[in-house]
């Protein structure tokens, strides 16, 4: 396995998928600020956790971009749609396991079940992030797309 590609392509990969997340909350498609659902994990303050976030979603970008660069080799080829292909049940375990049990995990984030007393700051996700828009599941399956599909074109031609 190309461990420098690897390192490189996932830092590469990561920027393009939050690159189209970042842009579609600013156009008003989806409410979901993952920068600052990270960052809130470890400190209340809104703009310290979005720099922390930023940072988190980065190393958690690197370490799956290390789980698709196992798989091509596992596989011995790495392509665009492969690694679209990875990329579809990447964001289905996301949308459909991870978000809905960040709630149970998260300090600073009501659950489905809390009343009017919550003090939480951040809405839950729920099932596919549809608490946070209508279209976030569209935005995050393309954005994951593009992410595995950057990593296959990448890891083929280093």
């Amino acid at each position: 396995m190309d461990w420098h590609g690897w390192a490189l392509f996932g830092l590469l990969a990561t920027g393009a998928l939050t690159v189209v997340m970042i842009s579609a909350q600013m156009a008003g498609w989806t409410r979901l600020d993952l920068p600052l659902v990270l960052g809130t994990l470890l400190t209340p303050d809104p703009d310290r956790a979005r720099v922390a976030g930023f940072f988190i979603h980065l190393a958690a970008g690197q370490v799956f971009a290390l789980g698709y660069a196992a798989t091509f080799a596992l596989l011995g080829a790495a392509t665009w749609w492969a690694g679209a292909l990875l990329a579809l049940l990447h964001v289905a375990v996301a949308l459909t396991v991870i978000l809905p049990l960040l709630p149970g995990v998260h300090p600073r984030m009501a659950s489905t079940r809390a009343g009017p007393a919550s003090r939480s700051v951040l809405e839950p996700p729920g099932l596919l992030g549809l608490n946070y828009g209508i279209q976030t599941p569209a935005v995050a399956v393309l954005a994951h797309i593009l992410y595995g599909a950057v990593l296959g074109l990448l890891l083929k031609a280093s």
